[in-house]
């Protein structure tokens, strides 16, 4: 019985570690596709994908309502009117309610945008329950939003318009 000669060997080494390099990047391929959170493998700091977030403020033709030019449009990780109950509901000494609201917050910040002379605003936010607030103020009526948006996917289009919003009110 003959030995392998040192070509053969050679060649059975090289081809196992072309077989593990091989098997890594497949699965690197399909782990860097992976939905979630893409974060840098060397020491990177990790960052949800970021969902476009598009407002847009439909006014019907007869509807008399304010227009949006360059109103504010805040988001929110969580429900501020809740959280206001949650602060008013027991005494706490020393804490203001900005405060509390950046404790429960916790890492995440509330996001700003602005409606532009058509009416729309785009944001960037990552996936998850967010809270839309905004408030337009015309010289008739006043009307302002509180929706809860679920957030996914690469874009995400939230309509405000008369039967969503929370308050009209009429300026006199």
């Amino acid at each position: 019985m003959s030995t392998p000669g040192p070509v053969y060997t050679l060649a059975v080494v090289v081809l196992r570690f072309a077989v593990v390099i091989a098997l890594f990047g497949a699965g690197w391929n399909v782990y860097r596709r992976l939905p979630g959170d893409d974060f840098s493998l060397f020491g990177g700091a990790r960052q949800p994908y970021a969902t476009e977030l598009r407002i847009v403020r439909r006014t019907e033709p007869n509807e008399n309502a304010p227009q949006g030019d360059d109103a504010a449009v805040k988001l929110y990780p969580l429900d501020v009117a809740a959280a206001q109950r949650e602060y008013n509901s027991e005494p706490r000494a020393g804490l203001r309610f900005e405060e509390f609201l950046r404790q429960r917050m916790g890492r995440q910040q509330p996001r700003t945008g602005h409606l532009d002379a058509r009416g729309e605003a785009t944001i960037n936010v990552p996936p998850g329950r967010w809270w839309v607030h905004a408030k337009l103020s015309g010289a008739q009526q006043e009307m302002t939003w509180r929706l809860p948006v679920n957030v996914a996917g690469r874009e995400r289009t939230v309509e405000l318009n008369a039967e969503n919003a929370y308050t009209r009110a009429k300026s006199f």
